[in-house]
């Protein structure tokens, strides 16, 4: 595992609809709810972050991002993205993470039935970068219910979601400048998600994933 504080980056396109330094939420009014079977769902609220660029170039230059690697077969592969992660009562990178967390756990309070605790940041440097289909299984969403709310920033990149027993992809979602997108019910153990690769040339991306305690 290795440190890039400060990693080189390809130049962020900025949003045509929000130049401004002024970081500050909108209201949850505009998510719109998409249900993928019986018992999961997503909500989506495009532009939910004002000044989401902003925000972008402070954490791509105030986070510790770590270069990961993994076993994949009989090898030892880099992960193909930079990582850092903050658990439970860990100071976050900047204040409107910590605002994010907390205007999400007041929203979803009903629902969740209890707040948002962790924050894990993926910086996506160019097309190249990619998660793997997936879901977020490890811990108390391997049986039960639970969310996760992804706010991203910078250049959009396409969530893509499938069923977990495979199949074609049924929904792409390009999430980028401030865009929020909640995952629920049991859409972690019946369906996975990816940020597939992509040849088009597209800038940096920062996704931060906001979840339960127990749930990776």
């Amino acid at each position: 595992m290795t440190a890039a504080r400060h990693p080189a980056l390809p130049g962020l396109q900025g949003s045509l609809f929000d130049q401004g330094d002024d970081i500050r939420f909108g209201t949850l009014d505009g998510l719109r709810r998409t249900a993928l079977d019986s018992g999961s769902w997503i909500d989506h609220l495009p532009g939910w972050l004002h000044g989401a660029d902003a925000l972008f170039e402070e954490l791509a230059a105030r986070v510790p991002w770590r270069a990961e690697e993994r076993p994949m077969y009989d090898a030892v592969v880099a992960v193909p993205r930079l990582l850092a992660h903050y658990g439970e009562g860990a100071p976050l990178p900047h204040p409107a993470l910590v605002e994010a967390r907390q205007t999400l756990s007041s929203h979803y309070a009903a629902e969740l039935g209890e707040p948002f605790v962790t924050a894990g940041l993926c910086l996506y440097r160019d097309g190249r970068d990619s998660v793997a289909w997936h879901g977020d299984r490890t811990g108390r969403s391997a049986t039960r219910d639970t969310m996760v709310a992804i706010l991203s920033l910078g250049d959009p990149r396409d969530l893509a979601f499938r069923p977990r027993s495979g199949g074609p992809t049924v929904l792409r979602l390009p999430l980028g400048h401030g865009d929020l997108v909640v995952m629920g019910g049991a859409c972690q153990r019946a369906w996975e998600h990816a940020v597939p690769k992509t040849s088009r040339a597209v800038g940096p991306r920062i996704s931060v994933q906001f979840r339960p305690r127990g749930v990776r």
